[in-house]
């Protein structure tokens, strides 16, 4: 129980654009937000990662890209 109190993630929002293409389910237009995620014990940083999530702006889905 406090190993919860103690740790804790939190996602800042970098930057947004206008992906190409549109959404396979409703045909909507396509955001690209760059999001840097942490996670923290006791307040020090134990890892930093920065991810390009997309999802739509119609249907709020968030769309997954596969290489």
């Amino acid at each position: 129980m406090c190993l919860a109190l103690l740790c804790g993630g939190e996602e800042k929002v970098l930057g947004t654009q206008k992906a190409p293409g549109s959404c396979p389910y409703c045909g909507g237009v396509v955001m690209a937000k760059d999001v840097e995620s942490s996670w923290r014990i006791c307040c020090l940083p134990l890892s930093v990662k920065s991810k390009r999530k997309f999802s739509c702006t119609a249907c709020s889905r968030r769309l997954v890209t596969y290489p």
